[in-house]
């Protein structure tokens, strides 16, 4: 699905960035340009980057 009209930009090439090392809306925005234009996909593309960072955490294991 497409975050990022001005640039087209899709939610898999978000997470893609996210799984390749990006970690805030700063990195996003420098790699894939989200974000610099209009603005209007900031909102969907910090769900997508909450929602991957929180699969990546629940995935690590647990250190006890």
């Amino acid at each position: 699905m497409f975050i990022c009209i001005c640039h087209g930009v899709t939610d898999t090439q978000i997470e893609s960035a996210i799984d390749n090392g990006a970690e805030t809306m700063k990195q996003l925005t420098q790699e894939l340009k989200v974000g610099s234009q209009c603005g209007k996909c900031c909102q969907c593309t910090k769900r997508v980057l909450n929602k991957k960072l929180m699969q990546i955490a629940e995935a690590q294991p647990q250190v006890a």
